[in-house]
């Protein structure tokens, strides 16, 4: 979810990716919350945090506590944050019960999204890296 309104919210200007410890299928009230905000985000596959090992990333968010203390250190030295988030898909027994919970896991991303927005494109991009690995 973070990934896709980060993309939207930035108009595309800001390259956003993804990535899980134990990454699993997308979570059916993931998919309905981001249709409800005209995203679909159904054939985006889930992924390991591994696969991006060798990117240079600008910026790194941690959204889950566990992953903040296992998140492998990325080349370039990236700014950190972590935005402490529980877990809505545990929010409930059901689909029905943890709908509420991403519902406001979204509005909670999209909050801290907007801030962050403002302060990336506040900062200047330095021009002797590529866009690779502003990413």
């Amino acid at each position: 979810m973070a990934e896709a309104l980060l993309e939207r919210r930035s108009e595309a200007t800001i390259v956003a990716r993804s990535a899980g410890s134990h990454p699993k299928p997308l979570h059916p009230n993931a998919v309905r919350v981001m249709a409800e905000r005209g995203i679909d985000i159904s054939t985006r596959p889930t992924k390991h945090h591994s696969r991006f090992a060798r990117s240079r990333f600008d910026q790194v968010i941690t959204l889950c506590d566990k992953v903040k203390e296992i998140c492998p250190e990325l080349p370039g030295r990236p700014t950190t944050a972590h935005w402490s988030m529980e877990d809505p898909s545990a929010a409930g027994a059901d689909d029905d019960a943890t709908y509420p919970a991403f519902v406001r896991a979204a509005e909670e991303i999209e909050e801290r999204i907007d801030l962050l927005i403002a302060r990336l494109l506040a900062r200047p991009i330095d021009p002797t890296t590529s866009e690779e690995e502003r990413t």
